[in-house]
Formats: C-alpha cells, structure tokens, sequence
C-alpha cells in the first residue's frame, strides 16, 4: 500500500491556493489559512449524526461537533475527499452528497492556544451504513433531531465545536433558489 502524506492546501485571503503543508505542522499558534470542509449526516427521519471529539485529539477534545470535519489533499476532488473521510473517520460511505455552505470561513482558538483557521465548505449526506467511528477521532455518536439540536445550540453553545455553532447559525439563515422547502436545514428554530 502506498503511504499517502497527510497535506493541506495553504491559501491566500481571498481563498485561492498559495501551496500546501503537512497538516501536522499548520496547526499551531500561528495558523495559516488553509482549506478544510464540514460534513453533517443525515437520515431520513430529520436526525443529523452528531459526533463527540476524541479526548486525544489536539484541539476541543471531548466536545460534540457535527458529523466528521476534514481537510482535502491537494489535487483531490471536494466530493472524493468528503466522501474518504466519512469512510476513515465514521466507517461510512455517504450518498447524496449536497453542498450548503461554499464560502464558510472562520477563525477560533482552543483553550491550549491552537487556532484553526480554515475555508470550510459545508456538505450535507445521507448514509445507509452504520457509524464505526475510529476510537482516536470519536469517542461518542447520536443520532439527534434538528430541531432539538438547533435548540441545543442556542442554548448552550459552549458544548459544541465553534465552527459547528457558526455553521448552525448559517444554516438557519439559508433560505433561496436550490434549497427544497422540505429539507431538513439545521438550527431551524433559532
């Protein structure tokens, strides 16, 4: 099997690619901007999967966040990289593959003083596999309806990933031309 370096795509302000970097080392203090993306799993009855960070994981251990998170290497396809880290983190294969948000950015630090700073597609899928997540990215999974997790949020935003509190908030705000009026659209209530 050939070894695959774990790379990141560096950009500049306005988004567009400037280079990459072994993910292991963009993660620091001093965060260049880089490419990542934001998956949110659906069912068919209204229930988005969400998941609990490992307690090893370097930054916001512990703390509930929407399905998987990734970064896609370069040179690879959005879709392709989606759907590789819903296999390697969730054990899954996605379906039905939606991109909601193509411009979410945001910037945060973690209490140890690490900061993501990342241009952060979000996508919504569907699966019919059941969750296995790897142990050293997730220690714990539900299955919640979206209205309660838009409550949740509201309320206790401090639970959650900040990225994932930004992109309910958004989520709630996205109303046009391509969304269907049925579909499930996260943070509905606040």
């Amino acid at each position: 099997m050939t070894h695959i370096e774990d790379l990141v795509v560096l950009l500049d302000d306005d988004g567009t690619p400037r280079g990459h970097a072994p993910r292991t080392s963009v993660h620091g203090p001093d965060t260049p901007l880089h490419l990542a993306f934001s998956c949110y799993v659906l069912d068919d009855d209204g229930h988005v999967l969400m998941t609990r960070r490992a307690l090893s994981k370097r930054t916001w251990p512990g703390v509930w966040t929407n399905s998987f998170c990734g970064h896609p290497r370069p040179r690879e396809d959005a879709e392709e990289a989606v759907a590789r880290r819903g296999r390697e983190e969730l054990g899954i294969e996605i379906e039905d593959l939606q991109l909601m948000l193509p411009r979410f950015r945001y910037r945060a630090v973690d209490a140890s003083g690490v900061v993501e700073n990342e241009l952060c597609p979000v996508w919504f899928a569907t699966t019919r596999s059941a969750p296995m997540p790897d142990p050293a990215e997730v220690m714990d999974r539900a299955w919640v309806d979206v209205t309660d997790l838009g409550r949740a949020v509201a309320a206790t935003p401090w639970a959650f990933s900040p990225w994932m509190v930004l992109q309910v908030e958004e989520l709630a705000r996205l109303v046009g031309p391509g969304v269907a009026h049925d579909a499930p659209v996260l943070g509905q209530v606040m």
